[in-house]
């Protein structure tokens, strides 16, 4: 149980401390509540925060169901195990895209002011959120940074039930996932205060995070 999210990336820095000042190390968060726990880790490590932009793609009847993702670099992922239980569902997705991609387009000019990621060929990425339950964002962002020639990624995060944690690990070089209690309901669940982020916010921790002042003793 984390009291808040800042808690949850001063103790995933803590976790992940050998990468402290990592040259060619870069921490990339899922917004918007991953922001807040990357900026702690940026703070605490001394490497450079930013966002990569993936979108849930949910099920027309039930929002919170993930048929999918879809990541800013074009990526997309679909949940077949779903899909073949509900076929109907297919016909959904391109609808649900085009909606994400807008929403995508809106975020980047947003966060970035409508630039695109940094390269990430031959660095040392760790990914970041505030949690996971199915996965289907997360694992989307980690096909989308290992197309990007990444030389080692990192998976950093809170909480996650162990079969999602079992997924996330079996993709990338090293999985951190600090709790992964079961019966597993929410993310949320998992936290004292899980207030919703506002793009504001995001904004603030990734102005904070890019000032060298920030870093200073």
């Amino acid at each position: 149980m984390y009291q808040d999210r800042e808690e949850a990336g001063q103790r995933l820095a803590a976790a992940l401390s050998r990468y402290s000042d990592c040259s060619d190390g870069m921490i990339l968060a899922i917004p918007r509540g991953g922001v807040v726990v990357g900026l702690q880790m940026s703070l605490v490590l001394h490497l450079p925060l930013d966002v990569l932009i993936t979108r849930k793609l949910g099920a027309p009847d039930n929002p919170e169901l993930a048929v999918g993702a879809l990541t800013e670099t074009g990526y997309l992922h679909l949940n077949k195990d779903l899909l073949a239980c509900y076929p109907w569902l297919a016909g959904s997705v391109d609808q649900e895209r085009r909606l994400q991609e807008r929403e995508i387009v809106r975020r980047r000019d947003l966060y970035r002011g409508g630039r695109s990621l940094p390269p990430l060929a031959g660095r040392t990425v760790i990914l970041v959120d505030d949690g996971v339950a199915t996965g289907a964002t997360y694992l989307a962002s980690i096909q989308a940074l290992k197309s990007g020639g990444v030389a080692r990624l990192v998976a950093a995060l809170p909480v996650a039930p162990s079969e999602t944690a079992e997924q996330v690990s079996a993709q990338v070089d090293e999985c951190v996932v600090l709790e992964s209690p079961e019966p597993f309901h929410a993310v949320g669940q998992h936290y004292v205060d899980f207030r919703q982020v506002e793009d504001e916010e995001v904004i603030q921790c990734l102005t904070r995070s890019w000032r060298p002042s920030t870093q200073a003793p």
